[in-house]
């Protein structure tokens, strides 16, 4: 995800993808731990997009960008 993809979203859609986003990752290790995966970097792409998200939920929460189209 493009962290301006990200930025035009609410907080509640921010938050249904993390959601979303932590459970895909939960699977994705322990498929690795049982199996070889197809694709093992979808592991840190998916750690680099909840960053990203908790990042910006951060943002908002403390106002440190200004107001941003929620």
């Amino acid at each position: 995800m493009d962290i301006k993809e990200l930025r035009g979203k609410e907080d509640r859609e921010l938050e249904f993808d993390l959601r979303n986003l932590e459970k895909e990752l939960f699977e994705l290790r322990f498929k690795a731990s049982a199996e070889d995966i197809s694709n093992p970097s979808r592991i840190r792409q998916i750690r680099k997009d909840i960053a990203r998200i908790k990042t910006l939920l951060r943002e908002r929460e403390l106002g440190v960008r200004g107001q941003e189209k929620r």
